[in-house]
């Protein structure tokens, strides 16, 4: 199957001339998308397959791993290829963003006088919730190296930088410069409220069994795509007999457990842009499934069990 090779133009553009496009590759008629993709490579070096995004002439976007003959595509069809430039590994960039915040606790909490201009005893809120915060990035880094499938390889590089600004900036410097403050230090009236034994062990409890059940649902996700494949099935088992995404459901709570203990604003605000963000990646994971698998169950909700 001989298919034609073109860039879209912009809508309302008129076309730019190139010595490069339109031109053909030829593929076997079972081929994939990454067969196409591996072909169109060889034709423009520096068009690597995780640097191709192929759609139609209807805009439908091909999909990894489906046979062109689902997208009705035939001899002498056009496939529409966008450069979408320098890419970065999932895995790479799922470190990166974790590390941000476990540097950032660490610096801001050893180094007062740099981020204080003075030292203080931290008071036993203050050490909770930095056990809390590194305990769960440190977590999200073993995960990354352990337990995580990806499904996508890699993503443009630019990206990187706009993703690790949510953790970076929001769960890095600015919780750790308010939760470490003086005004929470040992001794003070405020460190006193907060760090009642009895609540702060309920909170740390609720924090640590969140952790663990979102351990469990990711563990659940890996179990369901065999190694090396793009395999997708309806996730079963502990958390996702009530909602699609689990993982977020308890990583929230985890969240507004630490938002418990240190009743910082800093910590809500995180846990309000944190919360916001994993609902709209669940309603879209949750569409995502009813759309895939017509047995789809329809008692799940996306997020919050009952709810929504």
């Amino acid at each position: 199957m001989r298919l034609v090779i073109d860039k879209r133009p912009k809508s309302g553009s008129p076309r730019k001339p190139s010595s490069l496009y339109p031109f053909t590759v030829e593929v076997v008629d079972a081929a994939t998308t990454d067969d196409l993709k591996l072909a169109i490579a060889k034709q423009v070096q520096t068009l690597r397959p995780d640097r191709q995004r192929l759609t139609t002439s209807e805009k439908a976007v091909l999909e990894a791993g489906v046979a062109l003959a689902k997208h009705s595509l035939g001899d002498g069809d056009t496939v529409y290829v966008k450069d979408l430039g320098p890419q970065i590994g999932w895995q790479t960039v799922f470190y990166i963003e974790y590390a941000g915040p476990i540097v950032l606790h660490y610096l801001v909490y050893n180094l007062q006088n740099l981020f204080y201009g003075q030292t203080f005893e931290h008071s036993l809120v203050q050490q909770c919730a930095y056990f809390m915060v590194m305990g769960h990035f440190i977590k999200r880094e073993l995960e990354t190296a352990f337990v995580h499938r990806f499904s996508h390889g890699t993503m443009p590089l630019f990206n990187v930088f706009k993703n690790s600004g949510h953790y970076h900036i929001l769960s890095g410097l600015n919780l750790a410069y308010w939760v470490y403050s003086p005004d929470t230090a040992q001794g003070t009236a405020r460190a006193a409220e907060l760090g009642r034994p009895l609540l702060l062990a309920v909170f740390v409890g609720v924090f640590l069994f969140a952790e663990l059940s979102n351990l469990s649902t990711h563990i659940t996700l890996r179990n369901l795509r065999p190694p090396g494949s793009r395999v997708r099935r309806i996730p079963r088992g502990y958390g996702f007999g009530l909602v699609s995404v689990p993982n977020y459901t308890f990583e929230i709570l985890a969240w507004a457990a630490f938002t418990a203990v240190t009743r910082s604003l800093a910590a809500v605000l995180f846990l309000a842009v944190a919360s916001a963000q994993m609902y709209v990646w669940a309603a879209k994971k949750h569409a995502q499934y009813r759309l895939e698998f017509p047995d789809y169950p329809k008692s799940r909700k996306a997020l919050i069990p009952f709810v929504v």
